[in-house]
């Protein structure tokens, strides 16, 4: 079968013992940087008796077909990146979808996460979160990427490279507003592991100067904004055309501190308003 597994993001003592018993058994290693995971291996004391091959974005598409042809053969496909989860903006997701397209069979082996790491570092409110890998390169479309977590509730995780962080955090304010607050975290597990917590403002003059190593960012989710009962008039009055009760329309739609009532009673007098008007 394939076996997706987590690599440490830095500290060696993170590796799980399925990982190191997967390392010394498969039968091939597909590796997102082949000496890397082979330093891996001697770190943890293990020796790769399989037979190691690259697998990076160049040649994912090509190395495919003889991947899926081992796990036909029964063999045991082991593949990893240079640091956590195969997929997870790393290689890994072709692979996965070829197999589940040809209906054979794929694990996973947990392990560490820059995403849920940062998250759990960030202090901030994270029951509920999206991961959007890395924010556009050019600055238009980068505008457009924080555009679309304007009104977003969730927070929102992503990676992005050391040279373009003061870049992307001042993009950030000046899309989203200094004062929303958000989570620098850098060499996540590593000797010189940082989180810088305050609001985009702040941390955009904090990486003013330059920052180094793997960086994830947690943005906390959008405050929601206070609804006004009219506001909210034209849809309930969509619903009740489409067939539904105007009590149910209302209690669908009650959002943003707007009470049931206060809208029930709100389309109320619009229509009331409404009807003296033709009068």
């Amino acid at each position: 079968m394939l076996i997706l597994a987590a690599t440490p993001m830095g500290d060696v003592g993170d590796a799980s013992q399925r990982l190191r018993d997967a390392l010394a058994t498969a039968d091939v290693v597909a590796a997102e940087d082949t000496r890397r995971t082979k330093q891996l291996a001697s770190s943890l004391g293990v020796t790769i008796t399989g037979k190691v091959i690259s697998f990076y974005d160049q040649v994912e598409t090509a190395r495919l077909p003889g991947l899926l042809d081992a796990v036909r053969a029964e063999k045991s496909v082991l593949l990893v990146t240079d640091a956590g989860m195969p997929s997870v903006s790393d290689p890994g997701y072709r692979l996965v979808a070829a197999c589940v397209e040809a209906d054979l069979p794929v694990t996973c082996l947990p392990g560490p996460s820059a995403v849920t790491t940062a998250l759990a570092l960030s202090g901030l409110p994270v029951e509920r979160f999206c991961f959007d890998g890395f924010p556009p390169r050019k600055q238009g479309q980068r505008r457009t990427f924080f555009e679309s977590l304007r009104t977003e509730s969730r927070a929102c995780v992503f990676f992005e490279a050391p040279h373009r962080l003061a870049a992307s955090l001042d993009d950030a304010v000046a899309v989203l507003g200094p004062d929303r607050r958000a989570a620098v975290c850098r060499e996540l597990t590593k000797t010189y592991e940082e989180v810088k917590r305050g609001t985009l403002g702040e941390l955009a003059v904090w990486a003013a100067d330059g920052v180094r190593g793997e960086i994830t960012v947690v943005l906390a989710g959008a405050q929601p904004v206070a609804a006004e009962p009219e506001d909210l008039i034209g849809e309930v009055e969509e619903l009740v055309a489409s067939g539904m009760r105007l009590k149910d329309a209302c209690a669908e739609l009650a959002v943003g501190g707007v009470s049931k009532r206060e809208l029930y009673e709100a389309v109320l007098d619009s229509r009331k308003s409404a009807q003296d008007t033709l009068s």
